[in-house]
């Protein structure tokens, strides 16, 4: 081989799987540690023996309503030990399950419910009122209680009755992702790649049975995948963050030192809001961080390893490939910009190529094709799709293929990969994978819109903004706030853009295509709105222009917080400016009840500094 592909093709490990599927991984763990505890979620704690026979109920439910291998059953529940057991039992059942997170703007529920077209729709009481249309949809009540699960309660506790066999080739669950065709798309992973995830990560990292592994990435997100089942294939314990309670570094905080944890991940601007939160020293008991989902900026790894006294992992995976694929220990030190993301896990190979498909030489950028066992069968229902991203693998065997990953990356002399952004316009924000397709797609569904253009604006070092402009279609007069409010409603929170301008026209280059460098930051007219008139107005206006970083721009008093560009992570970051510069111990719900200076005004001005409690 050509030393150029000895080079920038990289093979991990090849090891012998056990046929096995994930089901059968936790209840081979719950029959060998049955009194352990298994889930902790809100001062609740459910044993290994309790969890598998709640799970062994709902999974005969599903499977005497028809469910099993190659079905998809939707899940639509908080977090909580109910979505811990459902999960399981749909598993159990033999059907992937499709996890819809509840938190989505209506919408965007039945969109995605729409094209994964389940079975049946788990949910609970408070969730099922989104489902609409005339889809079978299960309500569990809290507590799963066997009799709302209509079995006995001397129900054996052995597994559940599934009389089709589960194969390690057939669906485990189906994770929607950004598309750039202006929808969603489904990933489909089989039972086989995730347990060579898995039985990797476990090899790789070791659990041991006093470890405490925190769930607080949302169900509809890959990484969720190894937080649930990892620690419950090996006898750990997950501990389960309440809903929301992954935006909030305080509560992390706390919740990590009160139940001891021991894992956990971050995305990397996450893992920056939780090491500036006073009280991250407390974290004594975490021995294990795990970073993925964008890049690693070297900086924030030495700042990690400086603070805590933990391994930190970088990890790079698409979610069409099984959560993730490389790997990277980080040291103090780096003298990398961002970290590596390593080398190959257990039977995946990583090829570096130019656009003739030819691996390119040392330290030459070119795009990242990922192939192995943990590859995703496709995309749901869009075979053409599937075979434009998922092609012939030109370095393997007959039959297998390569996934176009779209990330561009360079190998070094000791054989290690690095990062090195995108080929095409999709974007990472705050860990969210981003087509600005999408955006666009809903953003021209708008009566008043004409074009659309999204782009990632980074006006101010360090703080990057999904950037909205558009056109008026001819006689309308576009509205900001009203636009705004228009894709609240049709897209999750993490695609809504923070700036919406609207223009006259979209600039060009002499050829016809965007011009990209001409589109006019989003407050280049300096002050916005009605400006401050009293201390309390001054000293909020001042709050938000630090922690959205405006710097000079202007905030006026009815001007929106979201508007401006705020979300949830900085929601908490405003209120402790808040209650630290001003003494008022606002909570964070307050702020989305009164996003403006006035309206927020107003309120605190009504409340002494000591009597909300955060």
């Amino acid at each position: 081989m050509h030393r150029a592909q000895r080079v920038a093709i990289l093979d991990g490990e090849s090891r012998v799987l056990p046929s096995v599927t994930l089901p059968e991984l936790y209840e081979t763990q719950a029959r060998a540690t049955p009194d352990r505890i298994a889930v902790i979620f809100d001062g609740r704690k459910v044993d290994y023996a309790e969890l598998n026979v709640q799970a062994n109920r709902l999974a005969r439910l599903l499977i005497g309503q028809g469910i099993g291998p190659e079905d998809r059953v939707a899940v639509m529940i908080p977090r909580s030990v109910e979505l811990v057991v459902a999960l399981l039992a749909v598993l159990k059942a033999g059907a992937a399950y499709v996890p819809v997170d509840p938190g989505y703007p209506e919408e965007r529920i039945n969109l995605l419910l729409d094209d994964a077209a389940p079975r049946l729709v788990l949910a609970m009481q408070s969730t099922a009122r989104l489902v609409r249309g005339r889809r079978q949809c299960t309500v569990l009540d809290d507590g799963l209680t066997a009799a709302r699960l209509g079995m006995q309660q001397t129900a054996s506790p052995g597994e559940a009755d599934r009389t089709v066999p589960l194969l390690p080739d057939h669906p485990a669950y189906v994770i929607y992702t950004s598309g750039s065709t202006g929808r969603p798309k489904g990933v489909v992973i089989r039972h086989r790649g995730i347990v060579n995830r898995l039985l990797w990560m476990q090899a790789e990292y070791q659990l041991f049975p006093d470890d405490r592994v925190l769930q607080k990435t949302p169900a509809s997100f890959d990484v969720s995948v190894w937080e649930f089942f990892w620690p419950l294939i090996t006898g750990a314990t997950m501990v389960v963050a309440r809903p929301e309670g992954h935006k909030d570094p305080s509560y992390l905080i706390q919740l990590i030192r009160d139940e001891r944890v021991t894992t956990v991940h971050f995305v990397p601007s996450m893992l920056r809001a939780f090491l500036q939160e006073p009280g991250v020293s407390d974290c004594s008991s975490l021995r294990c961080i795990i970073s993925s989902g964008e890049a690693l900026p070297a900086d924030l790894a030495n700042l990690c390893l400086d603070t805590l006294d933990a391994d930190l992992h970088n990890l790079y995976g698409p979610t069409e490939a099984s959560v993730d694929v490389t790997y990277w220990q980080c040291t103090r030190g780096a003298q990398f910009s961002s970290v590596p993301i390593g080398r190959p896990v257990w039977n995946t190979r990583a090829y570096v190529l130019d656009d003739s498909l030819q691996a390119v030489a040392p330290r030459v950028v070119g795009e990242l094709y990922l192939s192995g066992v943990q590859l995703a069968c496709g995309y749901l229902g869009q075979p053409a799709l599937t075979a434009e991203r998922f092609v012939p693998d030109v370095y393997g065997s007959a039959g297998m293929r390569m996934y176009r990953t779209g990330d561009l990356a360079s190998v070094d002399e000791a054989g290690c990969l690095l990062f090195h952004g995108r080929v095409d316009h999709q974007l990472k924000v705050r860990g969210f994978r981003i087509e600005p397709a999408e955006i666009e797609g809903v953003l021209t569904q708008h009566p008043d819109i004409g074009q659309a253009v999204v782009i990632l604006r980074e006006d101010t070092p360090g703080t990057a903004r999904l950037t909205a402009y558009v056109t008026a279609n001819p006689g309308a007069c576009p509205d900001g706030a009203a636009i705004r409010q228009f894709l609240v409603q049709r897209l999750p929170e993490h695609m809504v853009p923070a700036h919406i301008v609207v223009l006259d026209r979209v600039p060009l280059t002499p050829n016809g295509k965007l011009d990209r460098q001409a589109l006019p930051a989003p407050y280049a007219a300096g002050r916005r709105g009605r400006p401050p008139g009293t201390p309390l107005e001054r000293a909020l206006c001042a709050l938000i222009a630090e922690v959205l970083g405006l710097g000079d721009v202007g905030v006026g008093v009815d001007d929106d917080f979201f508007a401006l560009g705020g979300y949830s992570l900085l929601v908490v970051s405003y209120a402790d400016r808040i209650r630290a510069v001003l003494g008022f111990p606002v909570r964070t719900q307050t702020i989305y009840e009164a996003p403006t200076v006035a309206e927020l005004a107003r309120y605190l001005e009504r409340r002494p500094t000591s009597a909300e409690g955060a």
